[in-house]
């Protein structure tokens, strides 16, 4: 029976897919792609309910691997929470296709799928119930957020559920805000 549960966390812990109509960015850099990006759409999931101003920043690890902090503000408790995670390629270095986790051995994809390294990432899971439009501010313009509602609606994502984030603080202040939030 230990066998059996063992083979079964090893198969669940490196099972990452992608949508089948969600192609990686190619020629990725990290060192681009590091430092403070904001959510400013995403689709519904039980993690995110009730946050908002949420901002993910991504920073290196010694292990060559991606450290991940998610921040958010709970509307119920007027906290900010906070989640730290790992990421690694799934592929190459240069293919936007990386795994992250959050809860142990358990990884899910996190696929970039379009990307401006100063304005803008679009990111896919590994279905199309997963789907973040981040930004280097916590504003976006109109025609920028339009044309990746677009692509990820041609994607197969159902944009018409995409709820779309409040940050109480813009043009910059919420980043000089964030290294005075407490670890949650």
């Amino acid at each position: 029976m230990r066998v059996i549960l063992f083979i079964m966390m090893f198969l669940l812990a490196g099972c990452v897919d992608k949508p089948e109509k969600v192609t990686p960015v190619k020629n990725f850099e990290l060192s681009r792609y590091l430092g403070t990006w904001y959510e400013i759409a995403r689709l519904d999931h039980s993690f995110e309910r009730g946050l908002e101003q949420i901002s993910a920043a991504y920073s290196m690890r010694e292990d060559g691997g991606v450290k991940v902090i998610n921040r958010g503000f709970d509307t119920k408790s007027k906290q900010f929470k906070e989640a730290e995670g790992k990421a690694y390629f799934v592929q190459t270095p240069d293919t936007g296709f990386l795994k992250v986790s959050f809860f142990g051995p358990f990884y899910g994809a996190y696929i970039i799928f379009d990307l401006d390294y100063e304005q803008y990432s679009l990111v896919s899971g590994p279905d199309l119930s997963y789907l973040w439009i981040l930004s280097r501010k916590p504003v976006m313009d109109e025609e920028t957020k339009k044309r990746l509602i677009d692509k990820a609606k041609a994607a197969g994502f159902d944009t018409d559920q995409l709820i779309f984030v409040e940050h109480a603080q813009t043009n910059g202040a919420a980043k000089d805000a964030m290294p005075s939030l407490q670890n949650r």
